[in-house]
């Protein structure tokens, strides 16, 4: 089985670049006409968040129009500048919540390896949380008997990368409760895949692979710097491409560029003005 994990899209309304120098429609054109063209093919492609930058209903509309040259099976989590309601209702077949609890958490079924779908997101906020409701729920997937090997997809990373201006905005209220949850089912949980972070990070976690995915337009820079200004970098976008393998029941990971870069990779701040 082969997953495709594209996150931190990042759509602008009427093809609006972000931080006025990143064509990230264009970036998911090219994201998906690279999966697409793929031998062999990914089985289904993970959103992990930030589909849109705002979160409008014109903004998942583009994406809606972009994805329809994407044939194979797609599946969603909201990021932080997304928002539930609009982005269930452009995409209902790519957040297959069951019992609406209010949050985008749903199980797909259909594949070798079960993947389960987690919101993190405090609508509004940058950072994310997981209140009672989603770790109870969590709770319940996986003492639900099924007993299957699974993955857990979700935006924001429960860990501290070292980047600083991103981890005070990763997951904050439930990072605990989900680290114990995950240790407790660590046999079976093969993986979580996270977004948010712009950078592709590997770590084991509560005992478990946790791989963060880059961004498929624009990265966060890499600064490990306890100071270190929020800024990105045109660093070649790219996805991971998870393998997995249900006879040996194991999972690898591949790093896969999308598009390459010449250089020179200028550093931007959030303003969109090129720090030197």
């Amino acid at each position: 089985m082969l997953i495709a994990q594209l996150t931190d899209l990042h759509i602008g309304e009427g093809r609006r670049l972000a931080y006025r120098k990143v064509d990230t429609a264009g970036a998911l054109e090219k994201a998906v006409a690279h999966v697409m063209a793929m031998v062999p093919r990914p089985d289904v492609v993970l959103f992990t968040g930030d589909i849109g930058d705002l979160g409008s209903r014109d903004e998942y509309a583009l994406v809606a129009e972009i994805l329809t040259k994407l044939t194979i099976p797609y599946f969603m989590v909201p990021g932080n500048h997304d928002r539930r309601g609009p982005l269930r209702a452009a995409f209902p077949y790519a957040t297959p919540v069951r019992a609406d609890t209010g949050f985008v958490n749903y199980v797909v079924d259909d594949f070798p390896l079960r993947l389960i779908a987690l919101d993190t997101l405090d609508e509004g906020k940058p950072g994310g949380v997981l209140g009672k409701t989603q770790l109870d729920w969590l709770r319940d997937v996986l003492l639900d008997g099924d007993g299957r090997d699974c993955a857990i997809f979700m935006h924001h990373p429960p860990i501290v990368t070292g980047i600083a201006h991103m981890d005070a905005q990763n997951l904050g209220a439930g990072a605990e409760e989900l680290a114990a949850i995950v240790s407790v089912h660590r046999d079976r949980i093969k993986a979580i895949f996270c977004g948010h972070v712009h950078r592709p990070i590997h770590t084991i976690w509560a005992g478990v692979p946790l791989m963060i995915g880059p961004s498929v337009a624009h990265q966060v820079a890499f600064d490990l710097r306890a100071d270190g200004p929020s800024a990105f970098v045109m660093e070649p976008p790219a996805m991971h491409l998870h393998v997995w393998d249900a006879g040996q029941h194991s999972l690898m990971t591949h790093l896969a560029y999308l598009d390459r870069y010449d250089g020179p990779h200028p550093f931007f701040g959030p303003d969109g003005k090129l720090i030197v």
